[in-house]
């Protein structure tokens, strides 16, 4: 029943902005934590950012810490990913997840939206 709807994906220079969104019709019970991670090809999904539903607190990946900005608005139910400074490896197939742990391994992310699509190219 609990689902998540990424959008905001779209091919954007190097240098560009992008603000992936995250729409989610429920929350579940153990969930504490939602994040972003993402998929290029030929290599494992990797975490990008994390945000508490409780607290202010967050967490980047080293990749793009100081250029990408997780945020929340519980009263939409909606995650963002503002992108800025992108660069072309930043392209990759972007999932937005709930996690029931602080941690970065996707395998304790129990739910996950279908992806965005993002690419960086000149």
């Amino acid at each position: 029943q609990v689902q998540l709807v990424e959008s905001g994906g779209g091919v954007v220079q190097p240098g560009g902005s992008l603000r992936l969104s995250c729409l989610a019709s429920g929350r579940p019970f153990n969930s504490v934590i939602m994040g972003w991670f993402r998929q290029a090809p030929g290599k494992e999904r990797e975490f990008v950012a994390a945000i508490h539903w409780s607290g202010s607190a967050t967490y980047y990946a080293e990749s793009v810490k100081g250029r990408f900005t997780i945020s929340r608005d519980n009263a939409k139910n909606t995650l963002y990913l503002q992108m800025n400074n992108l660069k072309l490896e930043d392209t990759a197939v972007y999932y937005c997840a709930f996690g029931r742990e602080t941690t970065m391994d996707p395998s304790y992310y129990d739910y996950w939206g279908q992806g965005t699509q993002v690419t960086v190219s000149s």
